[in-house]
């Protein structure tokens, strides 16, 4: 950093950010690079707290709290780096003889040097404004003007890309080098804490995200209107899209290194040209355990492989001896495969309990053959499942003979009604017994079907591969990611989406992937408008890819009826389940959940409801507003709402205490519970209120934490949640515009307008106009003759703002996902499948995975089918590697971590197993792979022991809940059309028919 940007970091850093992020980077940007300054900690003193004054709110201290582990952390980060420098770089620089040449150490430390300016002109202007923290509590602006600057993202960038090359020359030298590896490890003996390089290199690929928790915890406790909220969430807004960008290109530099390791392995020269072209990308690679078993249930082999999933083919590979001990100890040193088998992904099938084999030729991959039309797919271990139907028909029998005994005219000791009661009883409970064993050993088996070659009269051949994964999780991972990729190789996924040619490379492994089409509606005119919400369901069984619950759709328009069709989630397309018929058309529906406290949520995942439960409002065209109850689908009509006027309801939204209803008059009623009880009963319709919120329609409602937005023409009231108070605020400048549609993220809400093809981002606290973007103009297709786009639908879901038009493009564009400011910066993604006419909606469906399947036992009880070993949770495909200074630390305090939780194991079950089969079955039917004590962290934050971050240490006697979520996002429209890449022309057939149409995303965590 030159002199003048040093003194401008400081200027900005003591006054602060006056206008805003952009004032901010006009202060610190500096293009001309850095210079290097050494900088003196006599002159600039590291930043140190002033004694805690009296008076301070527990906020104030937390705050403080939490400023002294930023203190902290950035000084031992700091330290680390100063370490690589002067205790690697310069001894091997200045050793006489050489260790190692210039031109070798030159690139293994690359960027370092300047990493390590950037956060000593951090650590100064955090000194500066650490001096003045009792007056001024701000710290947000200060991580904008320091990480908004271009040069940080640039050397942070050549330091991750050149990561993975930089363990590679050290693990090369380390094995041609004697001299240097005996350096290394005389480095790592001497120091204190004993950690190697490698964990002093990893530090910089964690720093980001360790920044982000802690002003995530420092937004978390600052109060509604602070001066620091905003810079705060601007702030996390920087650091979370320097941090994705970040690991993106880690991501992809390990997807790179990986493919070219297994390619040198491949002797195949089809298979080896196939992985060296630009076409294949790498999905997901693991190590996971293949398990061979006998005719008789018991394990025969088990070894490692590592499996990858390429978004074409899917590849088994042994796994080879991984280098020297005292080298891996030091750095790690990636192992050689050799291939065992590939198949391509289409005719790769995951088999789970139940299902049978198919009629061609079957068998275990090392096993013996079974012709397919006699031999049944036996999952759990071998044998459970057919120990399940065994114990099923046993009980049909002698229930039969209960049945019989009962008939008996005399009295026998031993064979009397009671009796046989007790044996049905004794064998329903090993059926629960044997049912949750098979639910247990079935949780981390990934179970597939491979196509192999044809035996000799040409019939396809199949083998069964049965791979043991760390986790639930990750085997849940492995069928999400297959899934995916099977459906991303068809016609309307390739391509489904197009963008600019420079941001096709750094696309994540799957963007949003067209699963399915369906239509609802034959439209007789063209003023017809649909509507749709998710009345969702957490899932309860194995299910996986889709989100559960119900898709209700409604008519409205120009029409004098109104129809709902009700679609079921729960299999791979949507199923009609029922319709309903209404008096008038349908303008809005609001899902309402059943109202519970948090203690109740945090008890149980389900529960048998008291009260009226989950239910679904609809908004009539009569001005009546329709309550119906939700349980499966039924859809009973429970309540008749009505307006005094019959004004059409436009949208409906509701909170804990009132259901919110904007009607075409400009007023808003606001219903109350039923005898004001907030935890049981409907709306009341007599405790109505009408607010008066201007003189045109209320066209959208927008709920947030405490208060309700209700849009007006050209601006948007504010209504306070408990008191009804309004505030009003214009959004346009046009009186003659309206707002249409308003959608929340993080800090900030997006609205779009009836007119014109912009849309503008406001802050939640302030209401400071923020951000305005033109959607053509973020358009990838083009198209000189088109009219003007304007926006009809809006949604924020997962990192993405989808965008709906009137010529039935969808647009997607990346936004944060944190609590910051939902910025947009990155470039507009088209959707090739496109509606023929409006986007009339789009819905975000999402469930959650039930916790049941998170864990190895399903039961904690004397009947457990899994015993009380525990099991953490590893993974190889994390884009952020652990720290090598894990070891060695168990002494220190403990180390935060940003995900992590332990699983229970489905062995070591006590007593003698039962089961119906003889002794020598049984144990193979327990039989289950031994897993050790894994360090349970997705990746670690920190390997220094006095340093405090935000996380959950594991529990020896219970985890931390992970929730899984499956999400999609369902748009409707009229009819469905394929556009050209590169132009908005349309190709294929056109329909009249209102069609839904189905994005699945990935699973997430």
């Amino acid at each position: 950093m030159t002199l003048q940007g040093f003194s401008d970091l400081m200027k900005a850093a003591r006054s602060g950010t006056k206008d805003g992020l952009d004032k901010t980077r006009i202060d610190v940007e500096d293009d001309a690079g850095y210079l290097d300054v050494a900088v003196s900690d006599v002159k600039h003193p590291p930043a140190q707290l002033s004694p805690m004054p009296e008076g301070l709110s527990s906020q104030q201290v937390t705050r403080r709290h939490i400023l002294g582990s930023i203190i902290q952390s950035e000084r031992s980060y700091l330290e680390s780096l100063r370490r690589i420098l002067e205790e690697y770089q310069s001894p091997l620089l200045e050793a006489n003889p050489r260790i190692l040449s210039p031109r070798k150490i030159q690139p293994v430390f690359y960027r370092l040097r300047e990493i390590t300016q950037c956060h000593s002109m951090f650590q100064i202007a955090l000194a500066s404004r650490v001096a003045e923290w009792d007056s001024s509590e701000k710290i947000g602006d200060l991580f904008v003007a320091s990480f908004s600057k271009s040069m940080v993202l640039d050397v942070y960038s050549d330091y991750v890309n050149n990561f993975t090359n930089a363990m590679a020359l050290i693990k090369k030298a380390c094995m041609s080098k004697p001299a240097f590896l005996e350096f290394i490890k005389m480095k790592r003996a001497s120091s204190v804490d004993r950690i190697t390089l490698y964990g002093l290199m990893v530090k910089p690929i964690q720093r980001f995200p360790q920044f982000i928790l802690l002003l995530q915890d420092m937004l978390k406790n600052t109060p509604k209107g602070h001066v620091d909220c905003l810079p705060l969430q601007l702030a996390l807004t920087e650091l979370e899209m320097l941090a994705e960008k970040l690991n993106e290109q880690k991501r992809v530099a390990d997807q790179i290194a990986e493919t070219q390791q297994l390619a040198r392995s491949v002797s195949d020269r089809s298979l080896s040209k196939q992985l060296n072209s630009d076409q294949g990308s790498l999905v997901l690679c693991e190590t996971l355990i293949e398990t061979v078993y006998g005719e008789r249930g018991q394990v025969l082999k088990s070894k490692e492989r590592k499996v990858f999933l390429f978004n074409d083919i899917l590849i088994c590979a042994n796994i080879n001896v991984k280098g020297p001990l005292d080298i891996s100890s030091l750095v790690p040193v990636g192992p050689k495969y050799t291939v065992k088998w590939s198949a391509p992904l289409l005719q790769v099938q995951v088999v789970e309990v139940g299902q049978e084999a198919s009629q061609e030729t079957l068998f275990q991959h090392g096993g013996a053959k079974h012709p397919g039309s006699a031999w049944k797919v036996i999952l759990g271990p071998p044998r459970l499942y057919q120990e399940l139907q065994d114990l099923q028909h046993d009980l049909s029998v002698v229930e039969e003979v209960t049945l019989l005994v009962g008939t008996l005219q005399g009295t026998y000791q031993n064979l009397n009604t009671t009796v046989a009661q007790d044996w049905c009883l004794a064998l329903q409970r090993l059926i629960r017994i044997k049912e949750d064993q098979l639910q247990s050993a079935n949780k981390c088996r990934l179970r597939l079907q491979v196509p192999g070659r044809p035996d000799k009269s040409g019939r396809p051949v199949s083998f069964m591969v049965v791979f043991n994964t760390p986790s639930p999780l990750s085997k849940i991972s492995w069928v999400n990611r297959l899934h995916l990729a099977q459906i991303a190789q068809r016609e309307e996924n390739t391509p489904g989406w197009f963008c600019a040619e420079d941001e096709g490379k750094t696309m994540s492994p799957f963007w949003p992937l067209l699963a399915c089409r369906v239509p609802v509606f034959t439209t007789k005119s063209s003023d017809r408008k649909v509507t749709a919400l998710h009345n969702p369901r957490q899932f309860s069984a194995g299910c996986t890819l889709l989100p559960q619950g119900y898709l209700w759709v409604a008519s409205g328009g120009d029409v004098t009826q109104g129809q709902v069709e009700i679609f079921s989630l729960n299999r791979p397309t949507l199923r009609p389940v029922k319709s309903l018929q209404v008096v008038a058309p349908v303008r809005c529906l609001e899902y309402v959940p059943e109202p519970r406290t948090s203690e109740e949520v945090e008890a149980v995942a389900f529960r048998s409801s008291t009260g009226v439960g989950n239910t679904i409002c609809l908004g009539l065209d009569d001005g009546s507003i329709l309550v119906y109850g939700s349980v499966n689908t039924e859809a009973q009509c429970l309540l008749n709402l009505r307006n005094p006027h019959s004004c059409p309801v436009l949208c409906l939204k509701h909170c804990t205490n009132f259901l919110f209803a904007g009607l075409r008059d400009g007023t808003m009623m606001v219903y109350g519970r039923s005898n004001g009880d907030p935890w049981d009963g409907l709306w009341e319709p007599d405790s109505s209120r009408t607010l008066i919120v201007g003189p045109e329609p209320v066209r959208t409602l927008l709920l947030l934490e405490d208060s309700m937005w209700a849009s007006c023409a050209n601006s948007v009231t504010i209504i306070e949640g408990s008191s009804l108070a309004t505030q009003r605020f214009e959004v346009h400048p046009d009186p003659m515009v309206t707002v249409a549609h308003m959608v929340r993220a993080g800090g900030g809400v997006w609205m779009a307008f009836s007119e014109g093809s912009s849309i503008r981002l406001f802050h939640t606290e302030t209401l400071e106009h923020l951000q305005e973007i033109n959607i053509s103009t973020r358009v990838s297709l083009h198209n000189p003759g088109q009219k003007s786009m304007r926006v009809t639908s809006l949604l924020i879901h997962q990192g993405l703002l989808w965008v709906g038009t009137v010529q039935g493009i969808i647009i997607t564009l990346p936004v944060p996902k944190l609590e910051g400011i939902p910025k947009i910066t990155g470039k507009g993604m088209t959707s090739l499948n496109a509606h023929c006419g409006p986007v009339d909606f789009l819905v975000a469906t999402s469930s959650t995975l039930s916790p049941e399947l998170l864990r190895d036992s399903v039961a904690d009880g004397p009947d457990s089918a899994c015993g009380e070993e525990d099991r953490s949770y590893y993974s190889s495909q994390e884009s952020l590697p652990q720290s090598g200074s894990s070891q060695g630390q168990g002494g220190g305090k403990g180390r935060g971590v940003l995900l992590q939780y332990r699983l229970r194991s489905t062995s070591g079950l006590p007593g003698r197993p039962l089961t119906v089969r003889g002794d020598e079955a049984s144990d193979s039917s327990l039989e289950s792979l031994e897993h050790s004590l894994e360090d349970g962290s997705i990746y670690e934050f920190s390997g220094d022991p006095e340093m405090w971050v935000q996380g959950r240490p594991c529990e020896r006697d219970g985890g931390r809940r992970d929730r899984v979520i499956s999400a999609a996002v369902i748009s409707g429209g009229r009819g469905f059309h394929r556009l050209r890449e590169g132009t908005t022309e349309r190709a294929g057939v056109e329909s009249s028919e209102t069609t839904l149409m189905m994005w699945e995303l990935p699973l997430t965590v």
